[in-house]
């Protein structure tokens, strides 16, 4: 359990590049009064502290947007002097934030409430627009990005929807989240089945700054096997998706980065993102970018495989690069070069790139029937179709579900080997299906991880089954048994 805490800290932390540097000024650091607690309640503001970077160029006289960048899970603000030099060389001023419950920062963590993490992004933005070197696009409106990674790009949508519920607006000119959510309770566990793996490292990399309505949930849902109703509701208006099923859409530049061997947040929340939390013209301006990594713990059973990189950010001269241009293009008017608006760019699972207008299925494939024991035994492969072929998006499987036991769970995926016996899980992730109770037969549609993967000749994609998956330890059926599928298609995203 040290090693997946650790693995879980190192891929949550997402920290900028630090450099000495003589030229700009050591940063500001202070706080900013926000709403107050309410776990335990709290008469007073919250404090959320930042530390504030200016590059040497900036002034009164000449004006600079400004980035907004918070912290990992578990972390805190990055406030060291000679932080952030890229962004600042750039023209750029920074605003690192503590977030509530983390570093200096009182309360505690709501994990990016709009009544709270989204209200203290909102104080952030009003304390960054006081400051007379900052350019804006109106009064109290600077020009505003944002940049981080899991939940540090959480935080982003946080405030940003959480002023367009407030206003009809927000004051972010662009966003940049890496490896982040469109919804927890679909990240944390998928078809409420839990991925206790990554749940319980995430629970102990920050006991302090949990609320008493987190540690109950996280003690109730060891003890039942279930994600409790306190979690559901606790992370329900958490992230993107509450505010699209609101009404609710972003309609500024955004630069999505997600990991597609990420088994905590995987393809589809970035995908989520991109074809539902933007508006049309929102997304014609923006880019959604696969690579392998993130959180991106490696499975065993089943195995999986990835060659980490990021070859389609290589296309742009690496993500660094790629995110300056970006921000420069959409914050300071620098001519727009950047290509591949409104297209998912994915990495394959061997090391290439795929860029496509589409994620959606293009190919239906019959499988004969297949039968999986639930609770013990081990994952099996079902062929589907032989090499050369490259699949990228999100595939899924129909078929007539039949359960002999009660909550029965199993978990699918796709996979590619020479045979049965030596294929592994496309980019290392699984996705459960659940059937809460005794089943006849009924049809149902189930979700397979969104990939990219480019199967050569001599090899074969597969379908992955399996009634167990280190990812979601403990959580398998309920009682042994057996799940029977009959009439089985699986729907793939075939490209080229």
């Amino acid at each position: 359990m040290r090693l997946v805490i650790a693995l879980a800290l190192a891929a949550v932390a997402v920290t900028p590049p630090a450099a000495a540097s003589a030229d700009h000024p050591a940063p500001d650091h202070v706080c900013v009064a926000s709403v107050p607690e309410t776990d335990p309640p709290a008469p007073g503001p919250v404090n959320i502290c930042v530390s504030v970077f200016k590059p040497a160029t900036a002034s009164r006289d000449d004006r600079v947007p400004v980035l907004l960048h918070s912290h990992g899970w578990g972390g805190s603000r990055t406030s060291a002097p000679g932080s952030f030099q890229r962004y600042l060389d750039a023209g750029f001023g920074v605003v690192s934030i503590d977030q509530r419950g983390f570093g200096e920062s009182g309360g505690k963590a709501h994990v990016e409430d709009p009544a709270f993490e989204g209200e203290d992004v909102i104080r952030v933005v009003d304390h960054v627009a006081t400051l007379d070197w900052v350019r804006r696009d109106g009064p109290n409106d600077p020009v505003l990005g944002a940049i981080g990674g899991s939940y540090g790009g959480g935080f982003q949508f946080a405030g940003a929807f959480t002023e367009i519920a407030k206003t009809g607006r927000t004051r972010f000119d662009a966003l940049a989240p890496q490896i982040t959510w469109h919804s927890l309770n679909d990240s944390l566990a998928p078809r409420e089945v839990v991925r206790t793996t990554w749940v319980t490292a995430l629970y102990a990399a920050a006991l302090d700054a949990h609320t008493s309505t987190l540690h109950a949930g996280y003690a109730e849902g060891l003890l039942t096997g279930d994600w409790p109703t306190t979690m559901d509701e606790f992370f329900r208006d958490n992230g993107p998706a509450h505010h699209v099923a609101a009404g609710r859409r972003l309609d500024i530049p955004v630069l999505l980065r997600q990991g597609i061997s990420d088994n905590l947040f995987p393809l589809d929340q970035a995908i989520d993102n991109f074809d539902r939390a933007l508006t049309p013209r929102a997304r014609a301006n923006s880019l959604l970018v696969g690579y392998n990594g993130g959180h991106a713990l490696p499975n065993a059973i089943p195995a999986g495989y990835a060659v980490t990189g990021d070859a389609c950010s290589a296309g742009h001269g690496g993500y660094d690069e790629l995110e300056l241009r970006f921000l420069a293009e959409n914050l300071q008017g620098a001519p727009r070069t950047i290509t591949g608006h409104g297209r998912y760019q994915l990495m394959t699972a061997e090391g290439g790139c795929v860029t496509t207008d589409s994620v959606a299925p293009t190919t239906s494939v019959a499988l004969p029937d297949i039968v999986t024991t639930a609770a013990v035994g081990l994952p099996q492969a079902i062929k589907i179709a032989d090499g050369p072929l490259t699949v990228a998006g999100s595939p899924t499987l129909d078929a007539v579900v039949s359960t002999l036991g009660l909550d029965s769970r199993a978990f699918f995926a796709l996979s590619v080997g020479t045979s049965p016996l030596d294929a592994k899980v496309i980019q290392n992730n699984v996705l459960p299906h659940r059937e809460k109770s005794l089943n006849l037969g009924t049809r149902r549609t189930i979700e397979l991880p969104s990939v990219a993967a480019s199967i050569p000749a001599g090899q074969s994609l597969f379908l992955t089954v399996t009634p167990i998956s280190d990812m979601f330890v403990l959580h398998g059926s309920r009682t042994p048994g057996v799940m029977v599928l009959r009439d089985v298609t699986v729907r793939l995203p075939v490209r080229g």
